[in-house]
């Protein structure tokens, strides 16, 4: 989701670690809880990511591309047109 499009709201904490590609993602999570609600990384710097569990109760848009498919469940298909991010 473009990070113009997104207004946070509450209280969250920050990790960050190394991805794949070397470069450091920080992810922000609840302090009271744990989960993890959006994540930020930096080759995508106009972008926010968020986890599904965030949309409580909403619908879930459908993704318009696709990242790590060798590690996704097979359960999981991926919407026709999605771009895909090897």
């Amino acid at each position: 989701m473009k990070k113009a499009d997104c207004k946070i709201l509450g209280e969250s904490r920050e990790f960050q670690r190394k991805g794949d590609s070397g470069e450091t993602v920080t992810f922000y999570f609840c302090p009271n809880c744990g989960t993890t609600l959006y994540w930020i990384i930096p080759f995508f710097p106009n972008q926010i990511a968020i986890a599904c569990g965030g949309f409580a109760g909403q619908p879930i848009p459908d993704p318009t591309f696709s990242v790590y498919e060798e590690r996704m469940h097979n359960w999981i298909q991926i919407p026709e047109g999605a771009e895909r991010m090897d």
